[in-house]
Formats: structure tokens, sequence, C-alpha cells
């Protein structure tokens, strides 16, 4: 059976699962899910994810949610296919993972936030709070801070290769580059010398393609 990922392009969290097939070169189905219509709270989408939020991902009756533990079981599931994701050596895994870590909690928490205000709020007819951006936008900077020091010492985030800990990042990186967040980037040489680098990767190339035709 075909892999289908369930979600919408719309979706940060959808977008990260699939711009990870795209560098792994696995085939899937894309299935969307009309979130305007609340479809991801109803039945058939909540016996895939029961928290009713995008994505959702089958392989044969394997099915899982939450974005990070699908590109991980994809890295791990088809390791001789496309880009490698992981680190054989453990040592270097663990570092990777500790930035997996901080980018699910330490940078995807404020720019979640950012894109909501300045991005998808408009969508939805809602005024942006402009106080929130501003104490967003301090936030981000700290963070980014420290990103500017360790990318100062490798050229990606998990390490000397490209990873699963930098791949977490693209979608909220190119959704932000339309907005005033992306001076943050610009700002900071290594985190603008990564970012670029990152978004140039032809899977990212053909993850936004898809979100274009959508």
């Amino acid at each position: 059976m075909a892999i289908k990922v369930h979600g919408s392009v719309l979706s940060t969290t959808t977008l990260r699962v699939i711009a990870c097939l795209h560098e792994k070169e696995v085939q899937f189905e894309f299935v969307p899910v009309d979130m305007k219509s609340g479809a991801h709270k109803k039945e058939p989408f909540t016996s895939l994810n029961p928290f009713a939020r995008v994505p959702a991902f089958e392989d044969g009756d394997l099915k899982l949610f939450e974005s990070r533990a699908i590109t991980q079981y994809i890295a791990r599931e088809h390791p001789t296919k496309g880009t490698n994701l992981l680190f054989e050596d453990s040592k270097k895994m663990a570092i990777m993972s500790v930035w997996m870590e901080v980018e699910a909690h330490q940078f995807d928490t404020v720019a979640t936030k950012l894109a909501w205000e300045l991005i998808f709020k408009k969508m939805f007819g809602q005024e942006t709070d402009t106080a929130a951006v501003k104490e967003h936008k301090a936030t981000l900077a700290k963070v980014l801070d420290i990103y500017e020091a360790r990318l100062s010492q490798s050229k990606y985030l998990g390490g000397d290769s490209f990873s699963l800990a930098d791949l977490h990042h693209m979608p909220l990186l190119h959704c932000l580059a339309g907005t005033s967040v992306k001076k943050l980037f610009d700002e900071r040489p290594h985190v603008s010398a990564w970012r670029s680098n990152i978004l140039a990767r032809p899977a990212w190339a053909k993850t936004e393609a898809m979100e274009k035709q959508m």
C-alpha cells in the first residue's frame, strides 16, 4: 500500500512531513484535509489523529500523527533512499537530537506564534496584535543569537551534514520569509546563510511547488 499523508499545504507541520518524503525520494499520496470546513475535527480524520490536528500519516497498517515522529519514522524506514537525514555515530546522533529538541521547544513555539499573528490572522479576518508581535520577535531574536553561535562553528545545526534538525525548521523559515521577521534572520550572517542554503534544496523546491498547486 502507498504511503498517504493527510493534511493541508497551509500547515507547516504537514509541509515538514512532505519535505522529508521529498528528501528521502519516497513516493506518497497526498490527501487534502479541508480545515476551513472543520474536516480535521470529524471522522474519518479523527480516527487517524484523535487530537484533530494535521498531519496524519499511513504506511500500510501503520498510522502515525505528530510530524516529527513521522519524519523520524521515514528517515529510519528508508535509510538507503535519498538524503541520509540521520547519523550512525551515537554521539553525532545525540547532538542532532539536541537540536531537534531545540527546534521543537525553543524555535517552533515562538515562530508559530509569529506566523499566526503576521500571516494566518489576516486569512481569518482578525487583527494583528502588534504588542504580541514585538514580544515574540524579542524572544525569537534571543533564540537566533544562540543559533548564530552554533552555526558559526557548524555548517548545519546537527553537524556537518544536513539532517532532520535542519529539515524541521524549513516550513516556518519559508513561511516567515515574507514578513518583517525575515530581518531577524538577515541580521545574523551565519543564520542567514544556513536559511538560504536549506531552503534552496531541491526537495524544498518540490514541496513549495506542491504548496502553490493546491
